[in-house]
């Protein structure tokens, strides 16, 4: 099997995250300018592509148009230290203008609605550094106007169709949350809805007519259902559900903002269709091309999509699609390199737990494995997140050189449901991390997997899980490789970002509180069993997070070099929270891979590093 060199999975993709204009005329997308990841546009129906922006560091990893489809905005930060800034470049003077040059402020999109051409939302926490108030951007002058500030507790914000701040989502004591509406500015609010901290909900927007609101909800169900709350009369009607999935995406009309579609993602993404046209239009696409369909944008008029068809073994490949006339025409492979190689596909797997939970994940094998193979249990970080089926780089990369995948949905992960996430509550270092083993057992009972060369590897959460696997159970796992995982639950905890406080109630409901739950947190600390590690270990760490601090893998470095334990570390002085910068992706995979061949045994691409590149 040919061995797939790191670049072709690991650079930058050739083109990707296609955007139409709202007035249809012009394509947007992303694409390295200089070895960089820029926007480029291009007319429809021509070959004038261009870029528009011009970063040279990070690059660009988040774009829309402006309402009027005069401009390009996209958001940076620093270094990774996630502050982000809105940039916006006209498309007839071509230079970025920094919109919110206010230093240690983070700005977020809350609306580009066309139907507004003149303006945009934003969220900032400018005013405080904790909470986020509501602005409007006049495209005209660049001038911000606040329109909603925060009271200290809002962590979302919903405008109705007008632009008019309606709703928000607030964190009260005990770690409740209560939604309430208003029906003007200058009217005062009405809770419609409040749920406790064993519930999970979010705000969606206004129905077309403005008259209702749309929520996320557990209350009643196990998992989040789609509801229509009457801020009248209180009145909850369920329009979209499942027994044992939360509501994943939604898709709604860019102009007439009528519901289309609800998707649940199950061991797959599936759709929910509420307009027959939509439906149509999906069936027609599944006819048309293999893999999962998403819409990556449409254009005002909705007369023009760009459409996404993606798989376990296709990274992604974009087409223009007319619904009317039932037109597709390719516009771009993100990685067309991989159409080289045969890549591995990825199984939905489920197994009970030791105390009968069941789990779900996805088994991946090298092409041609026979027998028992040397496995990495790919952890996901959060950890209220998910694996889902679908492309991987990384877990293209360990199949490739010779390892089976194994990811699972241990306890605490997002999607399946309300009782699924309380199960994680305080077991960080506990039954998450039972579970972990346990998906292991399962591998190796199945035949899959060859005991001895079993290694665990993950970033955030999943760092934190291959840090406490090789202290609390030493004699699992052959290496571990782990990236911004925290070492000590005590210190994170009290150094999380400002903007987090809000949530603060909660994040401790799941964790545990470092001023009441001290001797707890520091029990399921893998810092302090650092000494009881045995396996090779490597972990690497950008100087930038925010998140997990640089201080969670020094110190943990520090206590294991103090013992002469095996420990390679890198340290990356322009990330943060993730490996942005492709030469950064790149070194650290490629030193991943040499660990692991040199542990585990398997394939690495030959190629020369210096030796001053693992402290």
């Amino acid at each position: 099997m040919p061995l797939i060199p790191l670049r072709v999975l690991f650079e930058e993709p050739k083109r990707t995250s296609p955007r139409i204009c709202p007035d249809g005329g012009r394509l947007a997308y992303l694409a390295p300018h200089q070895g960089v990841l820029n926007v480029w546009i291009r007319s429809l129906g021509k070959r004038d592509d261009r870029p528009i922006t011009a970063e040279k560091g990070r690059g660009i990893r988040s774009f829309f148009w402006s309402p009027d489809s005069r401009a390009i905005f996209y958001l940076q930060d620093q270094g990774g230290n996630e502050n982000s800034h809105l940039f916006r470049v006209d498309l007839d003077k071509g230079s970025a203008t920094d919109l919110t040059p206010f230093p240690g402020v983070k700005v977020h999109l809350q609306a580009d609605d066309p139907a507004h051409a003149r303006s945009i939302l934003l969220t900032l926490n400018r005013r405080d550094p904790k909470i986020f108030d509501v602005y409007r951007l006049d495209l005209s002058d660049n001038r911000l106007a606040l329109l909603a500030e925060n009271p200290g507790n809002v962590v979302e914000w919903e405008e109705d169709h007008r632009y008019v701040v309606r709703a928000r989502l607030a964190m009260l004591s005990g770690a409740r949350q209560e939604v309430s509406v208003r029906r003007a500015t200058d009217a005062p609010w009405k809770a419609v809805a409040s749920w406790g901290p064993d519930e999970s909900g979010g705000l969606v927007g206004f129905s077309p007519d403005d008259r209702s609101l749309w929520i996320l909800s557990t209350v009643g169900a196990n998992a989040e259902r789609l509801l229509e709350v009457d801020p009248e009369s209180g009145k909850q009607t369920i329009l979209a559900e499942d027994p044992h999935y939360d509501v994943s995406a939604i898709l709604t009309h860019p102009k007439t903002y009528r519901l289309e579609a609800v998707a649940f993602e199950r061991e797959k993404l599936q759709w929910r269709f509420f307009d027959p046209r939509v439906r149509e239009a999906f069936d027609y696409l599944q006819s048309r091309h293999p893999g999962e369909v998403t819409i990556a944008s449409r254009d005002f008029s909705d007369t023009t999509w760009a459409v996404a068809f993606s798989s376990d073994t296709d990274p992604a490949s974009f087409y223009l699609f007319r619904p009317e006339e039932k037109k597709l025409e390719f516009l771009f492979a993100s990685r067309p390199e991989l159409a080289s190689y045969r890549l591995a596909p990825m199984e939905p797997i489920s197994f009970p737990a030791r105390d009968g939970l069941l789990l779900h994940g996805y088994l991946t094998l090298p092409l041609g494995a026979t027998g028992k193979v040397p496995f990495v249990l790919l952890v996901h970080g959060g950890p209220w997140a998910r694996d889902s089926w679908g492309f991987s780089p990384l877990v293209q990369l360990l199949a490739n050189r010779g390892y089976g995948v194994l990811q699972v949905n241990f306890r605490g992960s997002t999607g399946y449901g309300k009782e699924f996430v309380n199960a994680g509550d305080r077991e960080w270092g506990g039954k998450m991390q039972s579970d972990l083993i346990d998906a292991k057992r399962w591998a190796v009972a199945h035949g899959y997997a060859d005991p001895g060369k079993f290694a665990i590897m993950g970033m955030s959460y999943g760092g934190y899980a291959t840090l406490a696997a090789l202290a609390f159970d030493p004699g699992e796992f052959a290496c571990g490789v782990e990236a911004m995982g925290p070492s000590n639950l005590l210190t994170m905890s009290r150094s999380i970002p400002p903007y987090w406080e809000p949530m603060r109630a909660l994040f401790e409901k799941r964790l545990g509180s470092p001023e009441k739950d001290e001797a707890f947190l520091r029990e399921r600390s893998p810092l302090f069993a650092a000494g009881r590690i045995r396996a090779p270990l490597l972990i690497a760490q950008g100087a930038n997070d925010v998140r997990v601090k640089q201080a969670e893998s020094d110190q943990i470095v520090e206590a294991m070099r103090k013992q002469g334990l095996p420990v390679d570390y890198l340290l990356f002085s322009d990330e943060g929270h993730g490996f942005v910068r492709p030469e950064d992706r790149l070194r650290f995979f490629r030193a991943a891979e040499r660990f692991l061949a040199r542990h585990l045994g398997g394939r690495a691409e030959e190629r020369a590093e210096p030796e001053q590149a693992i402290r």
